[in-house]
């Protein structure tokens, strides 16, 4: 199995981010998701939303959909 080489596409609020996953998911761009525990968040500021890796070799794409999402 060959694995992807990743990079971060964002992090975003949890709405956007289902959102965002489920167009990923549709557009069969390969993602992964790192989503922090309410005791995590509430610790560090840097933890307030839901991080989302895409496949390096499709990131403007998955980037646009992110953009269609998040208004920009």
């Amino acid at each position: 199995m060959t694995r992807s080489r990743t990079v971060a596409l964002g992090q975003f609020v949890d709405e956007n981010a289902d959102e965002i996953i489920r167009r990923l998911e549709t557009a069969g761009i390969e993602h992964w998701v790192k989503r922090s525990g309410g005791l995590t968040r509430w610790l560090s500021a840097a933890d307030w939303g839901t991080r989302i890796f895409v496949d390096a070799g499709r990131v403007e794409e998955a980037g646009r959909i992110a953009a269609t999402v998040t208004d920009g």
